[in-house]
């Protein structure tokens, strides 16, 4: 796990440094982190049937435990308290206090198909039940200041793109093309951050997708085999998408009064991870990323 460690270091602190755009004082000015997204935010705990079940469809080989994760890193740099998945919460005060994680494994922006999955929609949702019982309990001024200063992080699309080029879930595929499916994507995450705003959030931060095209499920599924390859394809229409939300938050910085909205690009991150593994002290053959993923038989994106 070494190497996968060194992976998570680089992404923390290439993925992240978007966040400069926010003053240096703003983590002693954040109550609280809540979390919404997919596997890479979840390791399988956040469910009803947990630990009956225990999905650990997670994205990255989390061995029972969400605290290497992204959100979790990024949590203990700015030094706040975890977020605890949404269905272990007791309905105590202090566990909405601490933060709430709502992300799932294989949560979708688009509405799912399965009862099983999480989409955005649900998870914003559960966001505004947590904003009543705030309201409630700490009355309407101090649950507007503390939501206000609290940090709300979203990681989107992923699950939607495998859908499309793995599973081609309800013809996605036949009805769209990469642009118009990635305009429709972006524009599902406005109209989220746009209701967030409206419940009083106002310090988000918005993950862009991973380079797809190099992972081991897709690389093996279209025959790519090249030491340093990648489905480039795949590549550049997840790239549409994270250009579309980059311009979307711009815009939305502008528009929106007293908002704070930082788009974090982990698509360059990951892409100079692999290009220059030589730099992070990775073997330079992609295929040892691969197989080190592939290993964990974990993730469901990594998954055959």
């Amino acid at each position: 796990m070494e190497g996968f460690a060194l992976f998570m270091v680089a992404l923390v602190s290439m993925g992240i440094t978007n966040l400069a755009m926010v003053p240096a004082k703003t983590s002693r000015n954040v109550s609280a982190m809540y979390v919404l997204g997919d596997s890479s935010v979840d390791c399988g705990t956040n469910t009803l049937f947990y630990p009956i079940i225990h999905l650990n469809f997670s994205l990255l080989p989390c061995n029972g435990s969400n605290s290497i994760l992204l959100p979790y890193l990024l949590a203990k740099k700015m030094g706040l308290p975890y977020a605890e998945p949404f269905y272990a919460q007791n309905g105590t005060i202090d566990g909405l206090l601490n933060g709430v994680n709502y992300g799932a494994a294989h949560a979708t922006i688009l509405s799912p198909t399965s009862l099983s999955h999480q989409s955005l929609n649900h998870q914003l949702r559960q966001v505004f039940e947590t904003v009543q019982l705030l309201e409630l309990q700490l009355g309407h001024e101090s649950s507007r200041h503390f939501i206000r200063s609290s940090l709300f992080y979203l990681a989107f699309g992923k699950d939607d793109y495998i859908d499309l080029f793995l599973r081609n879930f309800s013809g996605v595929m036949a009805e769209y093309n990469g642009p118009q499916f990635a305009e429709i994507l972006v524009n599902q995450m406005v109209h989220a951050v746009m209701n967030l705003y409206d419940m009083n959030v106002r310090k988000v931060v918005l993950m862009g997708i991973l380079p797809l095209g190099c992972a081991p499920s897709l690389l093996f599924q279209w025959h790519i085999d090249d030491a340093t390859g990648c489905v480039e394809m795949i590549n550049e229409v997840v790239l549409r998408y994270n250009v579309l939300l980059e311009k979307s938050i711009v815009r939305l910085n502008e528009e929106l009064p007293d908002a704070h909205l930082v788009f974090c690009d982990l698509y360059q991150g990951v892409k100079k991870i692999i290009t220059y593994p030589h730099f992070f002290g990775m073997n330079p053959s992609i295929l040892s990323y691969i197989k080190l993923l592939r290993d964990t038989k974990r993730g469901c994106l990594y998954s055959n």
